[in-house]
């Protein structure tokens, strides 16, 4: 007889957040873990983490929800979506104990962030959004005044359906050019204190902005690229300064645009509104030849390419949280996973890194990332 499945969005659900604090050892971080009863009829745990000063608790592998905003004007997605696959994507991934999720005003032109809303109006308390502005394009055009700010924000207030983001990030401003950095901070303070949004931080352009955005704007929170192809973060000190001065830290590309899940290679053609056709061959080469490097090391373990690759990045206790983009379930469940298997063990970590600095990943100057 076949056991009837519960509805994703029952009482029992949404007791999930009520769990049994554990403390990882050799971590600062405690974790939260979760024992769900799925879809899936299976038992399964999230680990959470506490993002930096801000005192919001988020799952440690969160949505990336870049991708289900589709098709936006020019290259700059991963095209065309399904909106039925996108909302059961959401809707496992809360299922799954998934409770962080980062979009932005850009993403589908608010698309992204409709969905969201729609997906969650109902259990607004249950989840963590982060959300991004600024960024008009992905061709330079950009606007990081008060007023442009706070249209922003209304904005997405208005597609979220909600009344409050819980994260609101610039969205790769040019902060060694910006000359308005106090007239910004003065206006996501004042945000803040209305409760539009109960914490701010930056989506940086690349890790030495990071730098930046922590001794010259104060930022509490901090998107930025890191996986075991990009270590630039280790590099430059920025790793070490967020868990020193307590800035949460949200891990995005942790898959490398789809290259570390071994899906992908240098042969694969992408749509056209997909922005990995815009990158040069040389750089897919790289990307590619990079998963196959680091396969060696995921076989010693029964898990995916995927996995190894968000397990690396939770290995840090700085990371507050990792955030692949996921477009159907599947994605969703086998990257859950890496949570259940946990952070890798230091041997494999340093291994990572060990390839990582014998090798080029980059096309051009070794640490500049550019399309």
């Amino acid at each position: 007889m076949e056991t009837k499945k519960e509805p994703i969005f029952t009482a029992i659900m949404l007791s999930r957040l009520s769990c049994q604090g554990i403390t990882e050892k050799g971590s600062s971080n405690v974790h939260n873990r979760c024992f769900d009863h799925a879809s899936s009829d299976a038992y399964t745990i999230m680990n959470y983490r506490t993002l930096g000063c801000t005192g919001l608790r988020v799952s440690e592998i969160g949505f990336g929800a870049w991708g289900i905003g589709g098709v936006n004007q020019g290259a700059i997605s991963y095209g065309p979506t399904d909106d039925t696959e996108s909302r059961e994507a959401l809707k496992c991934a809360f299922d799954l104990g998934i409770t962080f999720y980062d979009t932005a005003d850009l993403y589908g032109h608010g698309h992204s962030e409709r969905l969201i809303g729609e997906t969650f109006k109902e259990i607004r308390n249950r989840v963590v959004i982060a959300s991004k502005g600024g960024l008009l394009d992905q061709n330079g055009h950009q606007d990081f005044s008060p007023a442009h700010i706070e249209m922003s924000v209304d904005g997405s207030l208005k597609r979220l359906q909600s009344d409050y983001i819980d994260v609101y990030q610039l969205h790769d401003p040019p902060l060694a050019s910006l000359g308005n950095a106090e007239e910004i901070v003065d206006t996501l303070q004042s945000l803040e204190r209305a409760g539009k949004i109960r914490s701010w931080g930056i989506s940086v352009r690349c890790p030495d902005d990071g730098l930046l955005a922590i001794e010259h704007f104060g930022a509490n929170v901090l998107q930025v690229n890191f996986n075991m192809a990009d270590q630039r973060m280790l590099l430059n000190g920025l790793m070490g300064l967020c868990e020193t001065k307590r800035v949460g830290l949200i891990c995005r590309t942790p898959l490398c645009f789809g290259f570390l899940t071994g899906r992908y290679t240098a042969e694969t053609e992408f749509g056209a509104y997909d922005h990995r056709s815009r990158w040069s061959s040389e750089q897919l080469d790289l990307w590619s030849a990079a998963n196959q490097r680091f396969s060696t090391i995921r076989r010693t373990e029964d898990q995916t390419d995927a996995q190894l690759a968000l397990r690396y990045c939770l290995s840090y206790p700085a990371v507050s949280t990792a955030i692949p983009g996921m477009l159907r379930k599947q994605h969703v469940e086998e990257n859950v996973d890496a949570s259940y298997l946990g952070a890798l063990a230091e041997e494999k970590r340093m291994k990572i890194e060990e390839v990582y600095n014998a090798h080029q990943f980059y096309a051009g100057e070794k640490g500049v990332l550019k399309p």
